[in-house]
């Protein structure tokens, strides 16, 4: 009997949290791909450290080093990736949620924006390529509408 309760108990919570942050890209259960998202902003890219994990809204973020972490603690919104960590250009392109190369990225506004990039296909290129702000602009009405849907 208690293990049901543990069990079910565990998927009410697994959905909870999904729920809180299944709108955000988490792979191997970190944002960003566990890259320091506040580092982007120093004009650099750092994979972050177990040891400097911070939670914000349900979701883990790594830092290369405490004062990246603090800098996120003290503003996050400043620092998140835009459309929850997907591909800016698929989110303006088609509105779809893409994987990203967390090493393909763009400061643009002050705000962070990230790319797939595998073999021949950059996102990032295209980006540049079609216009950013129409992109932009595009892609901020699709995550408008995946945020409505998701808390419909």
């Amino acid at each position: 009997m208690i293990r049901y309760f543990i069990v079910g108990f565990a998927l009410i919570l697994s959905g909870f949290v999904y729920g809180q942050n299944g709108n955000i890209n988490i792979q191997d259960g970190y944002a960003a791909e566990g890259y320091d998202v506040v580092a982007y902003f120093g004009g650099h890219i750092s994979k972050g450290l177990k040891e400097y994990r911070f939670m914000h809204d349900g979701v883990s973020y790594l830092f290369s080093k405490p004062s990246n972490l603090a800098k996120f603690r003290n503003n996050p919104e400043q620092y998140l990736p835009q459309y929850g960590g997907y591909c800016a250009y698929a989110m303006g392109k088609n509105g779809k949620k893409v994987s990203i190369d967390p090493e393909t990225y763009e400061i643009r506004d002050g705000k962070l924006y990230l790319f797939y990039n595998s073999f021949f296909n950059n996102t990032l290129d295209d980006w540049l390529e079609e216009g950013p702000e129409k992109l932009r602009i595009q892609a901020d009405k699709n995550w408008e509408k995946i945020i409505k849907k998701a808390n419909n």
